[in-house]
């Protein structure tokens, strides 16, 4: 079966929240036979706004929490939910409380004792701050019952909700506190130069040490997999080539020009986390600088990759795997993601050389998104996938991220009127 989607982060609503928009999200979808919602990370941002360096791999972001649902849980369901989630929630917890005590200075800034963590200063610190504690654990029960919510009207009206799952953790984290043995402390991650930027990208996120997560058996990422996939029908692996090989850049490096690629875990982490999914479809985030190696570990379990069409149209080489004629059954179709300018943007900064390209697969009276998103939704891709900003035909301004900048990203709203404006009549049709 062949599906449509939106990408459209909860922070892009109207509201910018769970709740009333977010069903309404929900129904207009639905009603134009869109069966998927894409979003990114749901775990708190960064102080850039980027969901991809998050504090925590497995909390939510509170800040999204529904604000007509202000009641506190029952003790019932704070007890059903410690049961599944009290291996990292009391850690957060205490992580989260002893930032804000401390001015949100990382926690590779706090005192010694707190900073490496010495079990007395940790046994006194959790009976201090034990009522903010509490408080902490209390919103993510709120925020999950909120989630939980959603997910179940979508469910009822053939939505299914896409979560993405970024490869890395940033520094500062709840989970490199507390298990910096799991973690290269040397190096840092991102890729080097590529088509998005001729510097590379240094994101500054945390490298693991794939030895001591196999003496351990896998058991955080079992966590971790475990924890998304109770949340969402699908999820997509942010920088999947990363279990292959990862962009090791040296800490006192300012760009990723000077990296090298250090070997991942390949097919033990992807078995690993793949026993734990049950039913969640897994897609690998397969763009950029991809040797076969990862394309063959990704088919040899059966995970779909991503095509993207706006890379589709710079060369003339038979061999991209963005290029209309050679999409796949394996792979999902975009437009662009969350990563490229809208489609519109990418037709107003493109090179002459391009645009010839797509006005050669072009109908009469189409403009560049219509064209891209008719050749996605045409494709033998099983799902395609088209952010809300394409469907809007929207320019640059709203744009969602530009990799390699740290300002003005991520801060993109649409408003009610503009799913009145025909384009989307045009996109549901």
């Amino acid at each position: 079966m062949r599906e449509a989607g939106v990408l459209c982060h909860i922070t892009s609503l109207p509201s910018g929240k769970l709740g009333p928009d977010a069903f309404t999200f929900i129904d207009l979808i639905a009603e134009a036979g869109i069966s998927v919602w894409q979003v990114l990370p749901i775990t708190p941002p960064d102080e850039h706004r980027s969901p991809y360096a998050s504090t925590s791999a497995f909390a939510g972001w509170v800040k999204l929490c529904d604000p007509s649902f202000e009641d506190d849980p029952d003790h019932e369901l704070v007890r059903d939910w410690l049961s599944v989630n009290a291996h990292w929630a009391w850690d957060w917890g205490l992580y989260d409380v002893l930032k804000e005590t401390h001015d949100e200075k990382p926690w590779f800034e706090w005192p010694e004792p707190l900073r490496d963590r010495h079990p007395e200063a940790i046994e006194a610190a959790m009976q201090r701050y034990m009522p903010q504690i509490r408080g902490r654990i209390m919103n993510q029960v709120r925020f999950q019952r909120d989630w939980m919510i959603l997910r179940h009207y979508a469910t009822q009206k053939g939505v299914k909700m896409f979560g993405d799952l970024p490869l890395f953790v940033a520094k500062d984290s709840v989970d490199v506190w507390v298990r910096p043995h799991l973690f290269h402390h040397d190096v840092v991650a991102g890729v080097p130069p590529d088509y998005f930027s001729e510097d590379g990208q240094r994101w500054g996120t945390m490298l693991y040490d794939w030895n001591a997560h196999r003496e351990d058996d896998w058991t955080w990422w079992r966590m971790r997999m475990a924890r998304i996939c109770g949340l969402f029908d699908m999820i997509r692996i942010d920088h999947f080539r990363g279990f292959e090989s990862a962009w090791a850049i040296p800490l006192e490096e300012d760009t990723a020009r000077n990296g090298q690629w250090m070997n991942g875990p390949g097919d033990d982490i992807l078995q690993a986390i793949i026993d734990v999914s049950g039913n969640t479809l897994i897609v690998a985030e397969d763009l950029g600088i991809i040797p076969l190696s990862v394309t063959e570990l990704r088919k040899r379990h059966n995970l779909p990759g991503m095509s993207v069409l706006h890379f589709g149209f710079d060369d003339e080489n038979d061999d991209n795997p963005h290029r209309p004629e050679n999409l796949s059954k394996d792979s999902i179709v975009y437009t662009g993601t969350h990563d490229n300018d809208t489609t519109m943007g990418w037709w107003d900064s493109a090179t002459p050389e391009r645009k010839v390209r797509v006005i050669e697969v072009g109908l009469a009276g189409e403009n560049a998104c219509d064209t891209l998103i008719r050749l996605a939704m045409e494709s033998p891709a099983p799902l395609a996938i088209i952010p809300l900003q394409d469907i809007l035909q929207l320019g640059s301004d709203s744009r969602m991220n530009t990799p390699g900048k740290t300002a003005g990203n991520w801060a993109w709203r649409f408003e009610w009127p503009e799913l009145t404006n025909g384009n989307w009549d045009a996109f549901r049709r």
